[in-house]
């Protein structure tokens, strides 16, 4: 078996410097290639992708915050006024659950409406974050006579005279969209 060596356009086998010019010959078409499918790839992008991202408003925590606050404010009152004003200390985990379910059902309706809006938002109660709140914030000081603040599921509660009062809330909101992607955590305080 005879093996063949490549003929240069000259008629004899290839030389180093044919060698040479025949890999700049390939690596100028591979460059004009690769130019080429970049060229189509970004006259294929869809324009109504690129102006759906920007169309979305960004969500206001702010916002976010005054509507959950009020929420909490409300489940509290409610729940208080439900219990006849004086729920013991004993019966503190009773009021938490109901104040985390009427303030669940608005935090549901609040993530909702930001879905209708091409935004995902989520709310939970943080319970660590609320037993940093109570270790920080927790009414005290001279002339009152109160327990300390516990965090229960979220929600921080304290024992005075006997009797459960409910202090604050921690939530964890987290926000995306194709605007944003936001995490924050919020204090939510019943006065």
């Amino acid at each position: 078996m005879s093996r063949r060596w490549p003929q240069s356009p000259r008629g004899g086998p290839l030389r180093g410097d044919d060698r040479a010019q025949i890999v700049l010959v390939a690596a100028a078409v591979v460059a004009v290639a690769f130019l080429s499918m970049t060229l189509a790839y970004a006259q294929l992008g869809y324009d109504a992708d690129r102006t759906a991202a920007g169309a979305v408003d960004v969500a206001s925590l702010a916002e976010i915050d005054r509507s959950l606050t009020a929420s909490f404010r409300t489940a509290v009152r409610d729940a208080e006024t439900d219990a006849g004003r004086d729920v013991s200390w004993r019966d503190r985990g009773s009021l938490v659950e109901r104040i985390r379910t009427d303030v669940g059902t608005d935090i549901g309706r609040l993530e909702r409406s930001h879905a209708d809006e091409s935004r995902a938002v989520t709310v939970t109660f943080d319970d660590a974050a609320a037993t940093r709140w109570a270790a920080e914030h927790c009414p005290s000081g001279r002339g009152r006579d109160f327990g300390p603040c516990r965090a229960i599921d979220g929600v921080v509660v304290q024992e005075r005279a006997e009797e459960t009062t409910v202090v604050a809330a921690a939530v964890s909101v987290r926000i995306v969209s194709p605007a944003e992607s936001t995490t924050a955590t919020l204090s939510l305080r019943a006065v």
